[in-house]
C-alpha cells in the first residue's frame, strides 16, 4: 500500500510551510506512529519519550526517521514536543485529519469529546510504501474502548522490525 502524499501546514519559527509526505518519506525507510492527541497521558508519559530514548535502537534496524503524526494543529504539535524536550522525533500536525483519513484510520470519539482523531497505530514506510503495520485492537467510531496501547509499545515496534 503506498501512503497518501498529504501536504501538511507546518509551523517554523514565524513562517507557515507547505510539507508533503514525500518530502518526508520519499527514498526512505521511517517509522511513523500517530496517537490520538498531542499531550494525551499514554503518549507523554510512555510513548513519545520510549521512541526518543530508543531512536538509536531503530536507526540500527534500518529506520532513518521517526515521525509523529496526530489529528492537531502545528502549534499544539510544536508545544508538545518543547514541553517534552523532544529532539530526535518529528512531529507531523495533521489538523485536518486529511492523511488520517486518508489512512482509513480517521476514528469519531463522541464519548471523550474529541471529535474526529486518529486510532493509535504506527507503520514502517520504505519508500512511500508501507511495508509494516502496527494497529491496536478494537477501532471503533464512538470511543468505546480503553485506548488499548500494547501493539505500538516502542520496545514492541523495535522487537517486530527487521
Amino acid at each position: 500500500m503506498k501512503v497518501p502524499n498529504t501536504s501538511w501546514k507546518i509551523r517554523k519559527g514565524p513562517d507557515w510551510w507547505d510539507e508533503t509526505a514525500e518530502e518526508y518519506f520519499k527514498g526512505k525507510r521511517v517509522l511513523v506512529v500517530s496517537l490520538p492527541g498531542a499531550f494525551t497521558p499514554t503518549w507523554s508519559s510512555e510513548q513519545l519519550p520510549g521512541l526518543e530514548e530508543l531512536y538509536e535502537n531503530f536507526q540500527e534496524k534500518g529506520i532513518e526517521e521517526i515521525f509523529c503524526v496526530s489529528v492537531n494543529d502545528s502549534f499544539v504539535m510544536n508545544s508538545w514536543a518543547k514541553d517534552l524536550g523532544i529532539k530526535k522525533v518529528k512531529m507531523i500536525p495533521d489538523g485536518n485529519g486529511e492523511f488520517t483519513r486518508d489512512m482509513d484510520m480517521l476514528v469519531f470519539k463522541p464519548a471523550q469529546n474529541f471529535g474526529y482523531r486518529s486510532w493509535r497505530y504506527a507503520m514502517v514506510i520504505n519508500d512511500m510504501e508501507v511495508e509494516k503495520m502496527f494497529i491496536e485492537e478494537g477501532k471503533n467510531q464512538m470511543g468505546l474502548d480503553e485506548d488499548p496501547y500494547e501493539v505500538t509499545k516502542p520496545e514492541n515496534i523495535l522487537n517486530n522490525i527487521f
